[in-house]
């Protein structure tokens, strides 16, 4: 038994590998800038009834967690006994996916001997998807771009080129989203290849053994750590700026028993614009704040999620009624580990963090003359607010939590739609104060190359609401979004950037944490010298560190 305990422990390991080496396959693969370059998916590996057992360590929590619910929807439609070498299937269903039809998850199933074993999904951010594009102004998810149900999408190695010239005919980037799914089937097949070699190398059946080894020992874990946590209910509330009207996220946080119960009575009724959140992108990030502080070390699959219960009335802005817009879910989703940690924080001091900037997404759109054509472009941008300071270290500096996902580089920017960014550094004065300050959020000045009027859908939040301090720690500053020229533009929705005017961007900081007056006078002197805070400020609030 030992010996088998080992052989599993390195398959174990070695399926995280597998998961891995797929996301690399799909950013390397990929076309578009937002899969290639910020590695907006998710990727992982599934036994035959549906129970994540790893992931990739690339990609986003909100991916992650979304579509490890996810690939239990195919089966209604596509029963595992029924798949065939060379299959794949693929949605776009925002309330059995990843919560907006930009995001498409596609699911290969692995076969040894003759057998289905395992199903690879991934799921990836599509460039465009057609109708209003990427924003918040929809007033129904049909509106929104096109609704893939659960389809074949590659039937006994045959692609299905029906639904795929579909698809092409309702993108304004056809190129990057055809790209982009044939990147996701390419590391699907490898996924499924490494598969059976491993399980043949191991002289393994299949994942049965495996599969409950991974998850029982994940729970277990996830159980103990539990434990640790003062057994009772922590309630919280949050408010963010919404679209119309501002949104108050309230929340009920339940510790006992071995598991986390989180229930949002109470929480703003659904909106009339994109920014409802399906409840599985609700629980995604609700999950990953909960294990961010409770459990952070486990690894992240169905034993560890098992652990963790996620409840929102029906209507509410948690959990939309179809056909409620979506789109733009990212706004409101990405508040929701503050509010978890606004819980946890009451149970286990100091091991939190303030509030975070957010990610800002501003998605441009314009045209212009390429090889003698007229062209219609579109690129979603990925600009990071300042990160909420810890209880033992600062935030970090224009790197958002909670998404993971990176910045589209400057220079790729530029090279793949005609705009030059101007401007790009860091926000003085943005992060919260404390004992330990709020990450710095970024200045950001962008133009389109020809001096062309170009669109942009403003998704951002923290202008009306900044990411709060913790503990004595102060507000981190509220974002800006305004022209060049000086006129204010709204937080969300579409408009214009006119001719020959630039868009500018105050990213939020993130909060502060403890009273300021505890932070070391090394810590203030160095944020001087680097120009992130100004002596006014600094004398006022760090008074200790001059005396």
């Amino acid at each position: 038994m030992h010996r088998r305990m080992i052989d599993w422990q390195i398959i174990w390991n070695r399926l995280i590998s597998i998961c891995e080496e797929q996301a690399q396959i799909v950013i390397r693969a990929a076309f578009s800038a937002a899969v290639r370059e910020s590695s907006d998916i998710a990727t992982g590996i599934f036994d035959i009834d549906g129970r994540m057992l790893a992931q990739g360590v690339s990609g986003t929590p909100g991916h992650v967690n979304s579509m490890a619910n996810a690939v239990a929807h195919f089966f209604p439609h596509f029963p595992v006994d029924s798949m065939k070498p060379g299959d794949a299937f693929v949605t776009n269903d925002p309330w059995q996916g990843s919560g907006h039809l930009h995001d498409i998850t596609v699911v290969t199933p692995a076969f040894h001997k003759d057998r289905v074993v395992g199903l690879f999904a991934a799921t990836i951010h599509l460039a465009d998807v057609g109708g209003r594009g990427f924003g918040p102004d929809g007033r129904e998810v049909f509106e929104e771009g096109i609704y893939i149900p659960h389809m074949q999408l590659v039937r006994q190695g045959k692609l299905n080129e029906d639904l795929m010239q579909i698809i092409r005919a309702n993108t304004r980037e056809p190129l990057q989203v055809e790209g982009d799914i044939l990147a996701v089937l390419a590391a699907g097949e490898d996924g499924a290849r490494r598969l059976a070699l491993t399980l043949e190398e191991f002289d393994q059946p299949d994942l049965r053994e495996i599969a409950d080894y991974i998850i029982e020992t994940s729970h277990a874990a996830t159980v103990d750590a539990i434990g640790k946590v003062p057994a009772g209910r922590y309630d919280s509330r949050v408010m963010v700026d919404g679209y119309d009207a501002p949104v108050e996220i309230v929340l009920a946080v339940t510790v006992g028993e071995g598991q986390i119960v989180v229930d949002y009575e109470g929480t703003s009724a659904q909106s009339s614009y994109g920014i409802n959140v399906v409840l599985a992108y609700a629980a995604a990030y609700t999950c990953y704040g909960i294990k961010c502080v409770v459990a952070p070390n486990v690894p992240n699959n169905h034993g560890s999620l098992r652990a963790f219960s996620v409840k929102a009335p029906e209507g509410s802005i948690l959990n939309p009624l179809h056909p409620a817009p979506v789109s733009a879910r990212q706004i409101v989703g990405l508040a929701l580990p503050d509010a978890i940690i606004g819980c946890l924080d009451q149970a286990l001091p100091g091991v939190t963090l303030a509030d975070s900037g957010m990610m800002w997404m501003p998605s441009l759109r314009g045209a212009h003359d390429h090889g003698g054509k007229h062209r219609l472009w579109e690129q979603v941008c990925f600009f990071s607010g300042g990160m909420g300071a810890r209880g033992e270290k600062d935030g970090l500096d224009a790197t958002v939590f909670p998404t993971g996902l990176k910045t589209i580089p400057i220079e790729a920017l530029e090279l793949i739609v005609p705009v030059v960014v101007w401007r790009k550094e860091l926000l003085a004065d943005s992060g919260g104060l404390g004992a330990f300050r709020g990450g710095h959020g970024q200045v950001l000045e962008i133009g389109e190359l020809n001096g062309r009027p170009m669109i942009v859908q403003a998704m951002f939040d923290r202008i009306e609401n900044p990411s709060r301090g913790r503990r004595g720690g102060t507000d981190g500053a509220p974002g800006r979004v305004f022209l060049a020229s000086g006129v204010k533009l709204r937080g969300k929705g579409q408009q214009e950037i006119p001719a020959g005017d630039r868009l500018v961007l105050h990213t939020p900081g993130g909060g502060g944490y403890g009273d300021s007056s505890r932070r070391s006078k090394e810590a203030v002197m160095r944020d001087l010298e680097d120009g992130l805070l100004s002596d006014a400020i600094a004398r006022q609030y760090y008074a200790h560190a001059f005396s």
